[in-house]
């Protein structure tokens, strides 16, 4: 294969959870001569065949990122900023008004494929009995940014896949991605900086809320990567749901951690976690829990049918492994994902 028949890719987001596993599954297919990396901070890590730029979605950059993507054969668009949870403004402007740059700059620079990361939260909220296809609506959850975000550009994508046809659109819908790099990023987003990892040991929890309604999908970052990877290289379009089994409840977390549980109301539960966000002692807001409440659980046939993806971990495996970097705070060479281990 000739380097003028490999293909150049763009990451944005390059440098976070799922950014840094996607871009080093790139960095070693032999379809790909280059990867280019775009974080606002550049890491002191470098894959073979990587380069990077730092750039600022959240800033108006210009024609800058239609000359960064011009001559690329995919963009796969991954910045996202969490916090802070008592900012929504600050997060639009990375989120939806950075996006909103991204998607422009890859029409003006021509080009021929966009892979998006959208998200399990851009889902409305589904049904007990059932999963649901790529076909469920996605107007999210309209009180929690999150949600709120990922759905609104949803609704822009929808009109871009309208009017720009040429291009080959991919929305990747993702359930909650854990790896061991992760755990500290992970920590500090959903619990705070004031959490001790240690406090996540089997023997200091020997009772967890059972809280009604509490259930999700997870998945290994590195299995997140390879759908995003086989998205971007091949010849797909749409949505793709991505998660692992099995879906995570509270019998499985206190199986996880040989706990016991005690049922807990959601009021009460919400109450708590909201007394604590207003009082900005953890990040995760009230209006995210209600979000995950809902949360649909996915049917990733598709996904398994059209991309050849099938996660190689199960959903345990990934949070149990995630866990473990977070009871040694496990992080990697990136400004994102930087733990106590390293630097």
């Amino acid at each position: 294969m000739t380097d003028s028949s490999r293909k150049r890719i763009v990451v944005t987001g390059a440098t976070g959870n799922v950014g840094s596993s996607v871009v080093r599954l790139l960095s070693e297919d032999p379809a790909v001569v280059v990867v280019l990396g775009l974080a606002r901070r550049i890491p002191d890590w470098s894959p073979p065949g990587t380069t990077w730029q730092a750039v600022d979605l959240a800033e108006d950059p210009g024609t800058e990122l239609v000359e960064l993507f011009r001559g690329a054969d995919a963009v796969v668009h991954l910045a996202w900023k969490f916090q802070p949870t008592h900012a929504p403004a600050v997060t639009w402007r990375t989120n939806v008004l950075g996006s909103l740059r991204v998607f422009d700059a890859v029409v003006k620079a021509g080009v021929p494929a966009l892979v998006h990361a959208s998200s399990v939260g851009a889902y409305s909220p589904g049904p007990d009995d059932r999963v649901v296809d790529e076909s469920w609506p996605t107007h999210g959850w309209p009180e929690a940014a999150y949600t709120r975000e990922k759905a609104y550009l949803e609704r822009v994508l929808d009109t871009f896949e309208r009017e720009h046809p040429e291009v080959r659109l991919v929305r990747m819908r993702p359930a909650f991605s854990f790896k061991w790099e992760s755990a500290s990023e992970q920590r500090r987003i959903f619990g705070g900086r004031l959490l001790p990892g240690s406090l996540l040991r089997p023997e200091l929890l020997p009772v967890l809320p059972d809280i009604p309604g509490l259930r999700f999908q997870a998945l290994h970052t590195d299995d997140a990567a390879q759908a995003y990877r086989l998205a971007a290289l091949g010849d797909v379009r749409g949505p793709f749901n991505l998660a692992a089994d099995p879906p995570l409840d509270t019998e499985v977390l206190a199986d996880l951690f040989h706990s016991r549980t005690v049922r807990v109301p959601s009021p009460v539960a919400r109450s708590g976690l909201a007394a604590a966000w207003g009082l900005h002692l953890v990040p995760a807001s009230p209006q995210l829990f209600d979000a995950v409440l809902r949360l649909p659980l996915m049917d990733c046939a598709r996904a398994h049918s059209d991309l050849d993806w099938v996660p190689r971990h199960t959903a345990v495996e990934a949070l149990e492994e995630m866990l473990a970097g977070v009871r040694r705070g496990a992080g990697t060479n990136t400004a994102p994902l930087r733990g106590r281990a390293v630097g």
